[in-house]
Parts: structure tokens; sequence; C-alpha cells
């Protein structure tokens, strides 16, 4: 794969915290690897349906002067290849495509998170934290709120009490201090890029009102890290426009598991639901 010149686009991209549009950007510019290194920034602009600026900005974010400094880059790196199907994943199967590698990518982070969990005791602390915490307020805001919100919905059926704060604004606060007066000892937090500033706000915040915060997080360097109490890291894939969170959402069913063992009539209350819900027809059998 990094023989071809997308792989070796690729290869330049990776590590670098693009924006949405730098991402559309790269792309465009790894779908036509054989073209960019002869593109003016305005053509690119136009394939990639972005402004010339943003372009510019995009060669910046790699560490060049500007996007000439990248074309001749490019010209050195990712000369164009001769040759029906090249590049294209013909021929013998070992070129991936832009999607196909996103995939990869992500199973490439689950299996960083498994060799991770190779340490239990900090999944098991954070499993402890959570169990405890009556009620447990759950923090996901921007691109996190689908991971709290997936969290919480299942929390909710062995844990007594779970507060899902999947929402900013001046109520945040208010909400944390809610859950502290009615006896709540730790939080959980989601956060994942491009972090926004008030969940750095909002942890601060909740450490200093006397929570334990246990913190779902893309890196262990990540801006939360400071304002978390016990942070536990699964990467997000960054290989198409908007991140993917494989390796989050997974390591929150683990944290799930966790606080569940630790929670003495979590199987009861999750056959009581069982029985309402075959009760009440909840399900399509």
């Amino acid at each position: 794969m990094s023989d071809s010149p997308a792989g070796r686009l690729q290869a330049l991209f990776e590590g670098h915290r693009l924006t949405p549009t730098q991402r559309r950007i790269a792309h465009c510019m790894v779908r036509r690897a054989g073209d960019v290194p002869f593109l003016s920034s305005v053509e690119l602009a136009e394939l990639a349906g972005v402004s010339q600026p943003s372009v510019t900005r995009f060669a910046v974010a790699l560490g060049f002067d500007g996007y000439p400094a990248l074309r001749r880059h490019l010209r050195e790196v990712a000369p164009p290849e001769t040759g029906a199907g090249a590049g294209t994943g013909s021929g013998g199967g070992e070129a991936f495509n832009e999607y196909q590698q996103a995939v990869l990518a992500e199973i490439e982070n689950l299996r960083h998170l498994a060799g991770l969990l190779a340490d239990p005791g900090p999944v098991e602390r954070a499993g402890q934290l959570l169990a405890r915490s009556r009620p447990l307020p759950v923090l996901g805001l921007r691109a996190a709120s689908s991971q709290a919100r997936g969290f919480a919905y299942f929390a909710a059926k062995v844990h007594p009490d779970v507060r899902l704060l999947d929402e900013g604004g001046s109520m945040l606060t208010d909400r944390v201090d809610a859950a502290v007066r009615a006896g709540a000892t730790a939080l959980l937090c989601f956060a994942l890029p491009r972090h926004p500033r008030e969940v750095v706000e909002a942890l601060e915040y909740a450490r200093a009102a006397g929570l334990a915060v246990v913190t779902v997080a893309d890196s262990a360097f990540a801006p939360v890290a400071a304002h978390s109490d016990l942070l536990i890291p699964a990467a997000v894939g960054t290989g198409l426009a908007f991140d993917t969170a494989c390796a989050p959402m997974m390591l929150g069913r683990v944290l799930l598991e966790a606080m569940a063992d630790e929670l003495p009539d979590a199987q009861a209350r999750l056959e009581e639901f069982d029985a309402k819900a075959a009760a009440r027809g909840l399900f399509v059998e």
C-alpha cells in the first residue's frame, strides 16, 4: 500500500490533525494521486470543492511554506505511475482504496486498545468509581455526544441513576451542581477531537466540586488529561473527512461491563427489564 502514489500521499498526511475541509483536500489528492503533483492550487481547490486559500492553509498545516513547496515535494515522493490499473487495487489486491484504508486503520486502533486492556487495572478502578456514584453524570459534547448517549442508555439498565450531560451552555455547570447535591462522587466524560473548550472547563469545575473524573479520550495527551483523575485512551480514526470512533465506543462498553460487575443487583435489573419488555412487546423478535 505504501509503495503506490496514493499510499505515499496517505503517509504524508498521517500524524497531522486536519480539519474536515483539509481532510477533504487530502482525500481528493489520494483519489487523484497521479495528477496531483501537476495541479495548481486553484485546480486542486476546484476538484476538492474548497476555496484556494483552504488549499494554501492545508499545505501550511502539513509543514510546508505554501502549496508550491508541497507540490515540489509531491513530485519527488509521489510521481505518477504508468500502466493500467496502477494504484487501483487490481492485479494482486495489495493496494487499498481510501475507504478500505479507513477500516483497516480502525482495526489497528482496536488492536491497540486490546493491548492496552492487557492490564485491566485502570478499567476495573474506573468501574468501581462509576458504580459507587449515585447519581452518575455522563458527559459528552459535540463529537463525543453519541458516545456519552450510548453509554448512558445501557448504563441506565443496571445503574439506578444515570444523568446524561450532552448539551453545553450555561446550564451545564448547573447540572453538575445538581448531581453533586444529589450525592454524585464521580463523572464519566467522553472527550473526542475537536475538543470543545467548555468540556475542559466543565471537567475543571467538576473536580473542584469534588467529583472524581474518569475520561475516555483519543489520547493520553488530550487537553482534558490535566483535568481527569483517570484517563483511558482510545484512538480515533482520521482517514475520512470526519473522525471515526470505533475504539472509544468499544472502550465505553468495556467500562460499562466493569461497572456492572461492581453492581450487585445489575443482573436482577437486566432480568426485570427483559421481563417488562416482553410483557409490553417492545421488541420485534
